[in-house]
């Protein structure tokens, strides 16, 4: 079974279970890896968070309960698990466009968020040399801004220009994820080991790491190493991955990417 057989098995599950509270270790078993793992995959493959993609689907389908099954507002809001009644129809309005009493009567138009299917990939990627190298905890003094998924391939180079250009050469990139899970917003630091005045220290905590390195330091060929590590090397490998920052460590005509896991 690859990895996509196991990703349907997994969207099956959450539709059996739409109504109930969903067990992310459930959903990380089908994947043979941890939850952190697990989420960190589901959003960059299909560019939306697993409890996004849950909380759009109990909307689409508390539609149907209110229009066919004729259900009361307070009964479905309690089956998808919110509160009270008005933080549900405050959150249906906002994905519907219109109050939930308006379904009932079916005289508005409504959305519909699919329920998602994986297809098994022809492209079967670049072939990836790595090493694994474990580091003791060090901390690094930088500075950050804020970007999003969208648009840091464009950002992060003009933000490292520009902190050039003020203090120089910079030693590392990290990306810093304050809701990795349930937000696309981020930051884009840059970093040395070296403190001074004005910059924020950032500390590491010793971990291993998976470290791949390419001829290159152009932010399109960073970019694409990325996306060969998430979305082809990550689904046929066994490793788990931290909840930690990647790590770029820029050198004179080439870079590394650190990628920490567990032990």
């Amino acid at each position: 079974m690859d990895v996509y057989d196991s990703l349907n098995q997994m969207v099956e599950y959450i539709e059996s279970h739409l109504s109930e509270e969903i067990d992310y270790r459930v959903l990380a078993r089908f994947l043979g890896v941890n939850v952190y793992t697990m989420e960190r995959f589901f959003s960059l493959l299909v560019n939306v968070t697993l409890t996004e993609y849950i909380r759009n689907r109990r909307l689409s389908m508390s539609f149907y309960d209110l229009y066919y099954e004729q259900e009361k507002i307070i009964d479905v809001a309690i089956k998808y698990g919110y509160e009270n009644p008005t933080s549900f129809s405050r959150a249906f309005q906002k994905f519907h466009g219109v109050k939930p009493s308006e379904a009932k009567k079916g005289k508005a138009s409504f959305q519909n968020y699919p329920k998602f299917h994986f297809e098994s990939q022809v492209n079967q990627g670049k072939k990836l040399t790595y090493e694994i190298r474990e580091l003791n905890s060090f901390t690094l003094y930088g500075k950050g801004t804020s970007v999003t998924e969208q648009t840091i391939g464009k950002e992060a180079p003009l933000f490292y220009q520009k902190m050039y250009q003020k203090h120089g050469l910079w030693e590392y990139g990290l990306v810093f994820y304050e809701d990795r899970f349930h937000s696309d917003h981020l930051e884009y630091w840059v970093l040395n080991h070296e403190k001074k005045e004005g910059l924020i220290s950032y500390h590491i905590p010793k971990s291993k790491w998976l470290v791949f390195r390419i001829d290159s330091i152009k932010s399109f060929d960073i970019q694409e190493l990325s996306h060969q590590f998430y979305f082809h090397f990550l689904p046929s490998c066994k490793f788990n991955l931290r909840n930690l920052p990647e790590l770029e460590v820029y050198y004179d005509g080439y870079m590394e990417m650190l990628v920490p896991i567990e032990d």
